[in-house]
């Protein structure tokens, strides 16, 4: 029976994320290949509203049968709280990572003629070679991090995931002002949004290895250059965001948990 429910939960892990990709990268491909209104429509602030949008579906979607947590940051910073069985973490992480790939499949099908048109630009991940790169700091020769160092992007992924994994622990504890279950989703989307708006400026807000590696792996595959560039692919998407999320489990347990009203 549990093995049962344990891979109900990682296909749904892999379904959330697939949908995640799906509308996350979507949004980018279609504010960076703007078909309709050519350069000048590029805008962050779509971005950062497309994401948390995708956010909020994919958890809507999934969330009652894995939690969908959609991103091994929470799944591994869930187990360092000792919220989740180390046993499924990598079984987590794996799907992720699988419906992080096939979802970047589909932005590729859906968008491909303008992607072709575009000679293949980077929609999928962040760091060199990114649409968000090229828009903000243009030009050939330029920095792929524009004026911000690797270090700086890598602060920023610990920092925006940390974040992250404040908002989803305070709005699903009951002890908090933890929200009501059909609500949650809106609330991470928010959070998403908030990160993205606040924080995402440095590295473009990975803040989920998979989010970035899966459609890095596919990107590469169909032709997209620079993505594998130097260390920046494995520091500040990967590592960061991993750090970040224990942080954001650990800090949350130190600063707030102990003080919360007990439980009746």
């Amino acid at each position: 029976m549990e093995q049962k429910s344990t891979m109900g939960e990682v296909l749904a892990e892999c379904f959330g994320t697939f949908i995640l990709i799906l509308l996350g990268d979507g949004v980018v491909a279609q504010v960076g290949l703007a078909p309709r209104l050519a350069a000048s429509a590029y805008n962050w602030n779509t971005i950062t509203f497309g994401w948390a949008m995708a956010v909020m579906v994919a958890v809507y979607v999934t969330g009652g049968v894995s939690g969908a947590h959609l991103n091994p940051a929470v799944t591994v910073g869930l187990a360092v709280k000792g919220a989740f069985p180390w046993k499924k973490v990598v079984p987590f992480c794996i799907a992720q990572l699988i419906g992080a790939f096939f979802g970047a499949l589909f932005v590729y099908l859906v968008y491909m003629d303008g992607l072709i048109s575009a000679g293949m630009p980077n929609v999928w991940c962040t760091g060199p070679g990114s649409t968000f790169g090229q828009a903000f700091w243009g030009g050939a020769g330029g920095s792929p991090l524009g004026a911000y160092s690797l270090r700086t992007a890598f602060i920023a992924e610990v920092m925006g995931t940390a974040v992250l994994l404040w908002g989803v622990q305070a709005s699903s504890d009951s002890r908090n002002l933890g929200v009501g279950a059909n609500l949650g989703p809106l609330i991470v989307g928010l959070v998403v949004l908030t990160v993205g708006l606040c924080l995402g400026g440095p590295s473009g807000y990975a803040i989920n290895p998979a989010r970035d590696l899966g459609p890095r792996i596919f990107g590469a595959m169909v032709g997209s250059s620079d993505l594998f560039t130097g260390a920046y692919w494995i520091v500040a998407p990967i590592i960061g965001p991993l750090l970040g999320g224990a942080i954001g489990v650990l800090t949350y347990d130190w600063f707030v948990t102990p003080y919360l009203p007990k439980k009746s």
